[in-house]
């Protein structure tokens, strides 16, 4: 990696975010990603996006699918945001999950979750930008996000 690419990573990691699922059901087996640039993106019509590198092999298998749910990790659900970001091996072995009639699938225990269908993607640098319109949603208060900030995972603390 060139010296600018791992600047940019460095400062763009000072920026937090909060850390989403996105999963489907494919072939009959949960399919999913981890992404922290999960952002809401318009109220009418409702909005959200994430962004998904290139390089993503899983995309792929997720992008031709009907519905696509999104749940944004609790603070108690750090392993299954490790779980869902690593590149190989059974991603929802020991995570709790459940599908919807129309194939979405979603984290049990999540501060919120979106049911969604793609709306459009735009093609920037060396991710797309995933628009999608959001057909249910449902949030717990009560739960406390989890947090990517300068590379790892974080909790937010009371002020």
């Amino acid at each position: 990696m060139t010296a600018v690419r791992l600047e940019l990573r460095r400062v763009y990691g000072a920026y937090p975010t909060g850390v989403t699922v996105v999963a489907a059901l494919a072939g009959g087996r949960p399919v999913g990603i981890a992404a922290s640039s999960f952002v809401p993106v318009s109220l009418d019509p409702p909005l959200v996006s994430v962004c998904v590198a290139h390089t993503s092999t899983t995309w792929p298998l997720l992008r031709g699918l009907p519905r696509i749910g999104i749940s944004v990790l609790g603070a108690h659900q750090e392993e299954v945001g490790r779980r869902l970001g690593a590149r190989g091996g059974d991603r929802f072995a020991g995570v709790d999950w459940r599908a919807t009639v129309d194939g979405c699938v979603l984290i049990e225990g999540v501060a919120a979750w979106f049911e969604c269908t793609i709306e459009q993607q735009v093609r920037s640098g060396d991710h797309d930008i995933v628009v999608f319109r959001v057909r249910d949603l449902d949030a717990r208060p009560e739960v406390a996000p989890l947090v990517f900030h300068a590379s790892g995972f974080r909790r937010l603390s009371q002020a």
